[in-house]
């Protein structure tokens, strides 16, 4: 395993859309792992392949109940909204405040290949679509109603 460089503010490649994983090889397992590694060891809660420059349709979150790899995840339901503070490993120093879903459901694929329906709520769910809309070229920054730092 190997701790990647996170791409921050003004990379071309966080503004671009990442690509379906076509194929669950060796390659996107050992990324999954590199993608953990580099998430643990900066302290974050979420990793989007493109924040390490690859621009694959590759995520890992942890919210302190264990490791979620997602392949190809997508947001299938989104219901009600929150307000909520966020920050981002590719923007350090900035937070704000912005509306997510309260509550979402995401289809995705396990390192398995095996199709799996995750819902989340609160934190989980403000994780989910903070990390799936970076595979989209979307930064929280974009929907920021207001600026805490």
């Amino acid at each position: 395993m190997a701790i990647r460089n996170i791409r921050t503010l003004g990379d071309e490649i966080l503004r671009k859309n990442s690509r379906m994983v076509e194929k669950i090889d060796d390659r996107v397992l050992v990324l999954l792992k590199d993608m953990a590694e580099t998430m643990y060891k900066n302290n974050g809660a979420g990793l989007a392949a493109p924040q390490i420059g690859i621009l694959k349709r590759l995520v890992v979150i942890d919210m302190g109940k264990g490791l979620i790899n997602l392949i190809n995840p997508e947001i299938i339901e989104a219901k009600e909204t929150q307000e909520v503070t966020e920050g981002c490993l590719s923007i350090p120093g900035k937070w704000g405040k912005l509306e997510r879903p309260a509550k979402v459901k995401v289809k995705a694929l396990n390192k398995q290949g095996k199709e799996i329906i995750i819902a989340g709520e609160g934190e989980f769910a403000k994780c989910l679509c903070h990390e799936i809309d970076h595979l989209n070229g979307i930064l929280f920054i974009d929907k920021v109603k207001e600026f805490l730092k």
